[in-house]
């Protein structure tokens, strides 16, 4: 009897669990058969949507922790690879910054050639192009030589300009270089006029490297921030090239003429490129009406002033 009981309680369990075995597989197959269709949006989706959701925040987190260890293999990948490799990027990064810095040069020499050119068809100069191989535009330097000389077609005298305006005149030359004095030269003197008033004056270099506008009546407007221009009188420097801005007017008490100082407009940066103008045409002398202005003027200080001393008669004799 105890035999049969035993029997009977084993034929039991084993039913039950066949049937659970059963469910669990059609379950298996139900939901296997709905995640095979995407168009589907029943439980099983519901069911994973809120699983993704859920289990967001911890693979974020996950990611966040093996983000530097991620790292860290990578800085011991690249310390470890092969001394070669690392020669040969070393050398790659080299080339590189070389030839960057080759280009941006040559960017910029293309940025000065093409200001210059402008400038040259702007006033229609005959001229050429020089660079510069030493000197300064420091206030302590009044010269600067250039790479062309007598068999470039350059003589004493020629005056040089850069892109921004006057630069200086030639004061040697031998077959491949010149010397240019600067206008900021203590010796330097270029016959100029106020662009906007036309008063005229003399340009002069001065000992900090400004420039002064001497010889300009005190009757003539004159103001700060005014451009002054070469005028072309005296047939030496085209007219109408900049000079210097006015920083500062002033006139005494029974000064004949005003103390006008200028801040040269072509040696406030650095220069590499340069024009030699070697001839003037018709329009760039000053004009008649220029020369009759100028004229009136001398006339005009000379009247008012009829005890005007020696050293005022010297300085209207100073020729560019």
């Amino acid at each position: 009897m105890a035999a049969n009981s035993s029997l009977s309680g084993l034929g039991k369990n084993d039913d039950g669990r066949l049937r659970t075995f059963v469910i669990l597989m059609v379950a298996s197959l139900v939901l296997f058969t709905l995640s095979c269709r995407p168009e589907t949006k029943g439980v099983f989706d519901v069911a994973k949507g809120v699983s993704q959701t859920a289990t967001a925040p911890v693979r974020y987190l996950g990611t966040l922790v093996t983000l530097p260890f991620q790292g860290l293999a990578n800085v011991v990948g690249n310390l470890t690879a092969p001394e070669a490799t690392l020669s040969e990027l070393k050398e790659q990064n080299e080339q590189l910054i070389a030839e960057n810095a080759l280009l941006r040069e040559q960017a910029l020499a293309a940025e000065r050639l093409e200001a210059l050119l402008e400038l040259k068809n702007t006033n229609q100069l005959t001229s050429v192009g020089a660079r510069v191989i030493s000197g300064s535009v420091d206030s302590a330097t009044s010269s600067i030589t250039i790479d062309k000389g007598s068999v470039d077609g350059l003589e004493v005298g020629m005056p040089v300009t850069d892109s921004l305006g006057l630069v200086g005149q030639i004061s040697e030359v031998t077959p491949t270089t010149s010397v240019v004095r600067l206008i900021t030269d203590e010796r330097s003197g270029v016959s100029a006029m106020v662009q906007e008033s036309r008063a005229q004056g003399q340009a002069e270099g001065a000992a900090d490297g400004s420039l002064r506008l001497a010889l300009v009546s005190g009757d003539q407007k004159v103001e700060i921030g005014d451009l002054v221009v070469t005028s072309g009188l005296g047939g030496v420097f085209p007219k109408g090239l900049p000079l210097g801005i006015v920083t500062s007017v002033n006139r005494g008490e029974g000064d004949l003429y005003q103390t006008i100082i200028m801040r040269p407009v072509a040696l406030t940066a650095p220069f590499e490129e340069v024009l030699v103008v070697t001839e003037l045409s018709d329009g760039q002398h000053a004009s008649a009406e220029d020369a009759a202005a100028a004229e009136r003027q001398d006339i005009d200080a000379s009247q008012s002033a009829p005890d005007v001393d020696a050293t005022h008669d010297q300085g209207g004799d100073e020729s560019p």
